[in-house]
């Protein structure tokens, strides 16, 4: 199935996204620009990997 590496790199990317949520969510004064433009992508790649599941 050619969608698995596909799938593997967004899952990495899922997870990367995700750390860097949390160290940002994690600072004394969060930039909240930089929150917002993280959590949107975090939800781009996770609606990608969602459409790669279901074959839409």
């Amino acid at each position: 199935m050619m969608q698995q590496p596909r799938l593997r790199s967004l899952q990495q990317r899922h997870a990367t996204l995700e750390r860097q949520i949390a160290n940002e969510g994690a600072r004394p004064q969060p930039d909240t620009g930089a929150l917002g433009r993280l959590k949107r992508a975090k939800l781009r790649v996770k609606d990608e990997m969602e459409r790669l599941r279901t074959g839409r």
